[in-house]
């Protein structure tokens, strides 16, 4: 192998876990790819991998150089599809990653239509409720619910989502609906939190907090979504995750005149006008129809729920 061959060999190893799995994937033999190593980690060295019979993992030393090598690999692929004709016609494999009940909802929608569209494209979605680091997890798009930092990406905003507080009807003839978020703490709900662990309380315009009764605590919004409509308490969300529940009056929006700003919607990519043309197709289609969905817009959440201003 050549010394690039050999940086390839590498990143493939530490994203499959194990040399046999990487040579599957590069079409060589796992000797091949355990002599590469062997050679990179002398010319540095430095260990790159910790080995043993049930796993290989990345040393300290070897997660700094698989982050330098990243970008490096990423310019030469971007500059072998500009020569081959990638940045003038979408085509080859594009990846695209957003929340899991989003991605599920809204964007797979979008796919859908895109490749009908595109029929020299093809797509693989990672839909999963954490951050993934585009240049270091090989995607081209993300789709990102959140206040953005400053960094190197460029970012579309598409829309916005309003952050809700909901019950059921049977909820609130029962156990009344609350006014202010003070009132929560007279209520009982369902909280949310990445590891299943007691949630903070509950944030409001103007500063006001309010402390429900956690009688259920779960990492799935659809899982708190479904207790709230059989009546076990309140639960907070995003507007996309209760949109059908609200429209067919399973739930009801409270303390709406409290809510926080909504939170902004981005299309988000790496490279800007420099992006192949696949990632600036898919842009500009999921651009024209995520900014035509009603939640994104503060609406489409069905009679009986008050509708604020998009303010922000």
């Amino acid at each position: 192998m050549d010394y690039l061959d050999t940086l390839r060999c590498f990143v493939t190893v530490a994203d499959a876990g194990g040399f046999a799995v990487a040579g599957r994937r590069l079409g060589c033999s796992a000797t091949a790819v355990t002599r590469a190593i062997a050679a990179l980690e002398a010319r540095l060295g430095v260990l790159l991998f910790q080995r043993s019979t049930r796993m290989v993992r990345l040393t300290e030393a070897g997660e700094r150089f698989l982050q330098d090598c990243r970008p490096i690999l990423n310019d030469l692929h971007e500059a072998e599809q500009a020569a081959s004709g990638a940045q003038a016609e979408a085509q080859g494999l594009l990846s695209i990653t957003a929340p899991q009940m989003f991605g599920i909802q809204h964007v797979a929608p979008i796919v859908q239509g895109f490749l009908q569209v595109q029929p020299r494209v093809q797509v693989r979605t990672l839909f999963v409720n954490r951050l993934v680091h585009l240049l270091d997890e090989g995607m081209d798009v993300a789709i990102r619910i959140a206040q953005l930092p400053d960094s190197g990406l460029t970012a579309v905003q598409v829309g916005a989502l309003r952050r809700l507080v909901v019950a059921s009807p049977a909820y609130l003839t029962q156990h009344g609906k609350p006014r202010h978020p003070a009132d929560l703490s007279s209520h009982r709900a369902i909280g949310f939190a990445f590891d299943a662990r007691a949630p903070a309380p509950w944030k409001f315009r103007d500063g006001a907090t309010g402390q429900p009764q956690f009688t259920w605590i779960s990492n799935s919004n659809e899982v708190d979504i479904a207790a709230a409509e059989a009546g076990i308490g309140l639960t907070r969300c995003l507007a996309y995750q209760a949109a059908a529940s609200l429209r067919a009056g399973r739930l009801r929006i409270v303390l709406a005149e409290h809510e926080l700003p909504p939170v902004p919607v981005h299309i988000v990519y790496p490279a800007g006008r420099r992006a192949p043309a696949k990632v600036r197709a898919f842009v500009e289609w999921a651009r024209e129809h995520l900014a035509r969905e009603p939640v994104l817009n503060g609406r489409g959440l069905g009679r009986g729920n008050a509708l604020l201003p998009m303010t922000s």
